[in-house]
């Protein structure tokens, strides 16, 4: 199920008015991320009203928004325009560090049982440097990533999140490729 941006924006808008009138609301979100996306029912009051009615317990917008709005919680610094790949990308680049872009490369290698712990890891390092990101961006792709027979859609999105990550890196190399030649050498 796809929904219209503007909808996701809403989403996002929400979770940026909790953040600023009700931290309670960002705790509960924030303890959720322990849980499966959506099997926190303290979290209920603040997702499940943008449910639509046809979706189903396991319905990929669902898990979306609640995975999202755990992760909003967990660093709620929005700015429209940058990916979560691209934040990232600029992390490496910062920090010069190998490390980063093997999680990266694990991110876009996971399924999506895998998918909730490491972009809470992502999010944690973002948060870490003071990095924002662009959540409605985030919701919009975690929804086509979490489409259980979207293989071509999946691929796409993660194809754009790889470009978006070292399109922020050095051109002539990337950190991971140096550093696998200098412990060869």
């Amino acid at each position: 199920m796809s929904a219209p941006l503007d909808f996701y924006s809403h989403f996002v808008d929400h979770l940026a008015a909790l953040s600023q009138r009700d931290r309670g609301a960002l705790a509960v979100l924030r303890r959720s991320l322990s849980f499966s996306p959506g099997a926190y029912p303290p979290a209920y009051p603040y997702v499940e009203r943008f449910i639509p009615p046809q979706s189903g317990d396991q319905d990929a917008l669902r898990q979306a928004l609640y995975l999202v709005a755990g992760l909003y919680a967990n660093h709620p610094q929005h700015q429209s325009g940058t990916s979560l790949a691209r934040s990232f990308g600029l992390l490496m680049l910062d920090r010069q560090s190998p490390s980063i872009e093997k999680r990266f490369i694990a991110l876009l290698s996971t399924d999506a049982d895998g998918l909730p712990e490491l972009l809470r890891q992502v999010i944690s390092l973002l948060a870490a440097d003071g990095r924002s990101l662009d959540y409605t961006a985030l919701l919009k792709d975690l929804v086509s990533w979490l489409q259980p027979w979207a293989f071509e859609t999946r691929d796409r999105m993660r194809q754009g999140w790889a470009r978006d990550f070292y399109r922020s890196a050095p051109n002539d190399t990337t950190i991971l490729a140096s550093t696998s030649e200098a412990t060869a050498a």
